[in-house]
């Protein structure tokens, strides 16, 4: 699974994209939700944790956590934002 990374969510995890193995022989088999794939991220990368606010979008849409996802969908971390 491929998840697609902005703003700060790239400088804390140190690249553009992350590649997360779904295989249950990793013992990653809750990231099937998003609210399980943000448990796994939190855990791999604590500071992600401490963010006010963490959106996650599946296929271009923004999505709630009991989303279910696959290896095959377009997934992206969205930081908080401000503008002005």
């Amino acid at each position: 699974m491929t998840v697609l990374l902005f703003g700060v969510t790239k400088d804390i995890v140190g690249s553009s994209s992350l590649s997360i193995p779904t295989s249950s022989e990793f013992g990653i088999k809750k990231t099937k939700t998003v609210a399980g794939l943000k448990e796994y991220l939190g855990n791999a990368y604590p500071d992600l944790n401490k963010l006010s606010s963490l959106a996650v979008a599946v296929n271009n849409a923004y999505a709630e956590d009991s989303t279910k996802i696959d290896n095959f969908d377009e997934i992206a971390l969205i930081p908080p934002v401000s503008g002005g």
